[in-house]
């Protein structure tokens, strides 16, 4: 069976290293699907969440607040603004964080701060989406 080596990493540090036999990722464009073999390709992340398929089938969900990905035939690297595994996701610090991106974005902001609201909001509501979906899954 062929695999793909993957790499999540972050400032914070290396998040996941693997063999993977499919990866799923929030592309700029959209979601992106990496298979062995793929096609070279460098490109921006949005916040969301990043789906890899082991070899034996079992799936690992990360967050990612942004960043870079990098895929060449059997290597895909993602360097994250900020990166978790699904499970560590705080749902409160979410929750709160996506209350001061929409209070922020209520009150009369300069360009620049009304930039970083949304992308405040854009990374919570994409962390939220996240805890549901394993919410989902556990039931």
């Amino acid at each position: 069976m062929d695999t793909i080596q993957v790499d999540i990493v972050s400032a914070e540090g290396e998040i996941f290293a693997g063999p993977a036999r499919v990866v799923f990722l929030p592309a700029q464009e959209g979601e992106v699907g990496v298979y062995p073999r793929h096609a070279p390709l460098l490109t921006m992340l949005r916040p969301g969440e990043v789906r890899v398929q082991g070899p034996d089938g079992a799936e690992h969900s990360f967050y990612v607040g942004g960043g870079a990905l990098e895929i060449q035939p059997n290597h895909v690297t993602v360097l994250a603004d900020t990166a978790a595994r699904g499970r560590d996701l705080d749902e409160a610090a979410a929750l709160a964080a996506k209350q001061r991106a929409e209070e922020a974005l209520a009150s009369r902001l300069d360009k620049i701060s009304y930039a970083e609201a949304r992308a405040e909001l854009a990374r919570a509501i994409a962390q939220l989406k996240l805890i549901q979906k394993l919410r989902k899954l556990k039931a």
